[in-house]
């Protein structure tokens, strides 16, 4: 008997990249993002702006995606979009457009938490990238998100440590607005912290129980510190940015490795993967590599592409739950609070 072709479409709204991609039987045949350069200005995302500009770019975006797969809609499976958690406005845009996709091709309509499709994005088939056995530990670490995950099985996941206040691509993001870098600023921090001294400047780790995080005081101190080298130099930043940017990348990983450390201690678990935008940062990558060499971690790091916000992660997602049959009612609705 021949094995069925399943044809997922899947959408990503939840922040300020419009994502369409097309898998076929857990293979991406096309993942295509359209970014918003417009937030530059403002040095964040800006909530209105965002929705925007995902009801401009949503259906090219699909179009592209189908086009790019050489996929006819006709031959879809089933429509996977992202529920949440995220920026309302922007999650709307998306899951209205599958909501009336699904409804008009008359197929499953799928929805996907974007936290489970961080994680769940190393089972995308790629050649030269394995998959973490279960149980594993995942570490998502992005601009809205800071977790450590416990996870038992696709579906089934503990969150067993998470951010209090700012999330790790936040702390990199103000940090580069206090030295004056453009946003996003955490790609700037990561180049210029390969040319710099990781110990020239000291930055107290911020005392947080257990195995959650804090990245606020940190950013606090960051700020007086800048200030208060200024006052005595005013071109003190120009002189040492490279040796700051080092100095605060480094505080940031060891933060990070610090509480994967103890999370390995505590669960036992010594496979680690992480997700999300931040874990294309080159020094948190070495980080890892190194904890393999002295700890005895088995380290998994998904492609490139499917780190940041994408639609690939979420047709995987999308792929995993129609073999299970585990479909969405019409009647579902976005939500940006989302929990795993």
């Amino acid at each position: 008997m021949a094995t069925q072709n399943i044809y997922i479409l899947a959408i990503e709204s939840s922040c300020d990249d419009t994502a369409a991609s097309v898998m076929l039987n857990g293979k991406i045949l096309s993942n295509v993002v359209a970014g918003q350069s417009i937030h530059e200005a403002y040095g964040g995302v800006v909530p209105e702006l965002a929705s925007r500009a995902h009801q401009q770019n949503i259906v090219p975006v699909v179009h592209q995606a189908l086009k790019k797969a050489n996929v006819d809609k006709k031959q879809l499976s089933a429509i996977a979009f992202t529920r949440g958690p995220g920026l309302m406005g922007s999650l709307l845009v998306g899951t209205s457009f599958a909501k009336s996709l699904a409804f008009g091709l008359d197929i499953p309509l799928i929805d996907v938490n974007h936290m489970q499709a961080h994680i769940l994005a190393h089972f995308i088939d790629e050649d030269g990238f394995e998959k973490p056995p279960f149980p594993f530990l995942a570490m998502t670490i992005s601009g809205g998100h800071t977790q450590i995950v416990k996870v038992n099985s696709y579906f089934d996941m503990d969150v067993i440590g998470e951010t209090i206040d700012d999330a790790v691509g936040e702390a990199f993001d103000k940090s580069g607005k206090i030295l004056g870098l453009g946003y996003p600023a955490g790609p700037e921090i990561d180049k210029r912290a390969k040319l710099g001294n990781p110990k020239a400047f000291k930055f107290t780790k911020p005392k947080v129980e257990g195995l959650n995080f804090s990245f606020s005081g940190l950013k606090t101190a960051i700020l007086y510190f800048i200030q208060k080298e200024t006052k005595a130099n005013p071109d003190f930043i120009e002189q040492h940015l490279n040796d700051i940017c080092a100095s605060i990348q480094y505080t940031i990983i060891g933060i990070l490795i610090d509480k994967l450390k103890l999370a390995v201690k505590e669960t036992g678990i010594t496979h680690i993967a992480i997700g999300g935008g931040v874990s294309a940062n080159t020094g948190i990558r070495q980080a890892l590599k190194n904890g393999e060499a002295k700890f005895g971690w088995t380290t998994y790091v998904p492609k490139f592409e499917f780190t940041t916000d994408n639609a690939a992660m979420i047709a995987i997602v999308g792929y995993l739950k129609y073999l299970e049959g585990d479909f969405a009612a019409q009647s579902v609705t976005a939500s940006s609070r989302l929990k795993i």
